[in-house]
């Protein structure tokens, strides 16, 4: 991800948090005075900084409170606050955790992204979601390939293939191509990144007949140029029903009337 997109995305998660906090009547007017002063920190020195972003994490302030502390967190470039950052996403729970864990994507620095994978393997669905996304807004792509390449639960695997598919991770994906019994997820990524060349190679393999008949139908939805009159051909070169059927779910998807 570009050095662009990567601000994009900070200000997105930053302008959004500041719209709910403005619209959640249960803030108090205390806690605003406190998300004011928090945000005045943003160009202030680390020194200055990072003792008064510490104080309101290990306080009772309020989640809210907290997770704009958080943002302010990811933007301090020391050791010192990605490690805080670290134990905030390691020790929290809920919402606290999840912003905890976007902001060590925002934050980008490598030593905080590596100690995602320790909370990735002992967390629940939500939290292991935060953590693809947090590899995402930073680029890792690798961290994100290796997820699904040692998933174990069908839901890891197709929340990880769909997060490479995002990220554009054309190659990574088509890596993860004879990994059995995940053929649904991975035609669905391939759909998703635009990866026509891999689903033509389905399509034409009929060693994995399910596999072939998705890949087939797919084909309709990514609609290339050529992929009406390769269904065409597909259709008239099998004698099996579900094939030439897929074919034809295909060319209706694809609105290919003359084929």
């Amino acid at each position: 991800m570009n050095i662009q997109l990567k601000l994009l995305a900070t200000v997105f998660i930053s302008l959004a948090t500041s719209v709910a906090f403005a619209q959640d009547e249960g803030t108090s007017e205390r806690d605003e005075l406190k998300i004011a002063a928090l945000e005045a920190l943003i160009s202030a020195p680390p020194d200055r900084a990072l003792p008064r972003v510490r104080k309101i994490l290990e306080g009772n302030s309020s989640d809210e409170v907290k997770e704009s502390a958080l943002f302010i967190l990811s933007q301090i470039d020391t050791p010192e606050a990605q490690t805080l950052l670290v134990e905030t996403a390691r020790q929290s729970s809920g919402d606290l955790q999840v912003e905890a864990i976007q902001m060590i994507g925002i934050g980008g620095q490598a030593a905080a992204l590596s100690e995602l994978t320790s909370i990735y393997e002992v967390s629940d669905i939500d939290v292991k979601e935060a953590v693809l996304q947090a590899y995402m807004i930073a680029d890792d792509v690798e961290a994100v390939l290796e997820v699904a390449m040692t998933a174990e639960v069908d839901a890891e695997f197709e929340a990880a293939v769909e997060m490479l598919a995002v990220m554009d991770a054309t190659e990574e994906l088509r890596s993860l191509r004879n990994r059995p019994g995940m053929s649904e997820s991975l035609i669905q990524a391939f759909i998703i990144s635009d990866d026509s060349e891999m689903l033509l190679e389905f399509a034409m393999d009929g060693t994995n007949k399910e596999r072939q008949i998705e890949a087939i139908e797919a084909l309709g939805i990514v609609d290339r140029d050529g992929s009406g009159e390769t269904l065409v051909e597909i259709y008239r070169g099998s004698d099996d029903e579900e094939i030439r059927e897929a074919a034809l779910t295909g060319m209706l998807i694809a609105d290919y009337d003359e084929g």
